[in-house]
């Protein structure tokens, strides 16, 4: 079964991927583009071109689950990330870390830029590693 859980980690691959990639293609990609092992467990997000697809892979400690869904209407918005603007050729060949809850909005079709988070508190090790 898959759910999105806070103790998992995210990550977004920025370039199209080819939606006829399955277990084997979509891994290759964490491990060459991400430079990453699909067996950690963490949810590795991939979107086609024209942004109505969208699938994440995870290892499930047995195997590979895969989450695909196709819009029939709309689009999928990527996140922005701050130093896309400063650094934007080097910044696109390595994934965007996102949180459930970004994940969540996305799949949901709610727009990124208009949502504003309210400050929590962070322990000092969570904000430092961002």
């Amino acid at each position: 079964m898959f759910f999105l859980s806070k103790t998992h980690r995210y990550f977004l691959h920025r370039h199209a991927t080819d939606m006829r990639n399955g277990f084997d293609g979509l891994s290759g990609i964490v491990r060459n583009k991400f430079l990453q092992s699909p067996l950690s467990g963490d949810v590795f997000i991939f979107i086609n071109h024209r942004r109505t697809h969208i699938k994440l892979l995870q290892w499930q400690g047995d195997g590979f689950a895969v989450y695909y869904k196709r819009l029939e209407k709309g689009t999928y918005e990527f996140p922005l990330a701050a130093e896309d603007s400063a650094h934007a050729s080097a910044s696109l060949s390595m994934p965007l870390e996102i949180s459930s809850q970004q994940l969540l909005l996305m799949l949901e079709g709610i727009a990124l830029l208009s949502v504003k988070k309210r400050v929590r508190y962070q322990p000092f090790s969570a904000t430092y590693q961002q």
